[in-house]
């Protein structure tokens, strides 16, 4: 993967309709979205159809992102996560964790978080999420990494909706909070 200058800069040129840098940004972080909708969305052809949406709308967005905001792949990933979540809102469907066939092909699939080097602010956001109550931990990463509804949480784990806002809502800011200043 391109550096973070690199992949700002390219989203600049996509910005002013830079078809070059638009193919460059593409083959660059292709694997890392990729891997993100087949994480959420289990199966690939609806990770291919997402994938073309998300990039679409990073061509026509591109003049919106900030690199003071967030950085250029978690900018695009937080596109592409968000129209996932979206689609397995509206479907309703069976999750990852309960379909045999996508789990196979999940793990055939490159990690998105299977990198040598982790960026300093993962390491302490794993920190945090790591203290955690293991029962907290787990709605967090349900609801925020496979993309699974308040509603779907408290049906599967069997506490009411309204305990399941709170503890996500208590969770984050126990993160946030862990996580300190900026």
């Amino acid at each position: 993967m391109l550096m973070q200058t690199e992949l700002v800069w390219l989203l600049g040129a996509v910005a002013k309709g830079d078809e070059a840098a638009f193919e460059r940004l593409y083959v660059a972080t292709r694997a890392k979205l990729y891997g993100v909708l087949l994480r959420i969305l289990g199966r690939p052809a609806l990770a291919d159809e997402v994938m073309q949406e998300t990039y679409l709308k990073v061509w026509k967005m591109a003049d919106q992102f900030d690199p003071a905001l967030a950085s250029p792949i978690t900018w695009m990933v937080a596109i592409a996560r968000n129209r996932a979540i979206d689609i397995v809102r509206k479907r309703g469907d069976v999750s990852i964790e309960e379909e045999p066939e996508a789990l196979e092909v999940a793990a055939e699939a490159p990690q998105p978080l299977a990198r040598r080097e982790m960026t300093e602010e993962l390491r302490r956001l794993l920190t945090c999420l790591g203290k955690l109550d293991p029962e907290k931990q787990r709605i967090v990463l349900l609801a925020y990494y496979s993309g699974w509804s308040r509603e779907q949480l408290a049906q599967k784990l069997d506490i009411p909706v309204n305990t399941v806002k709170t503890w996500l809502r208590r969770s984050l800011l126990e993160i946030r909070e862990c996580m300190g200043p900026r």
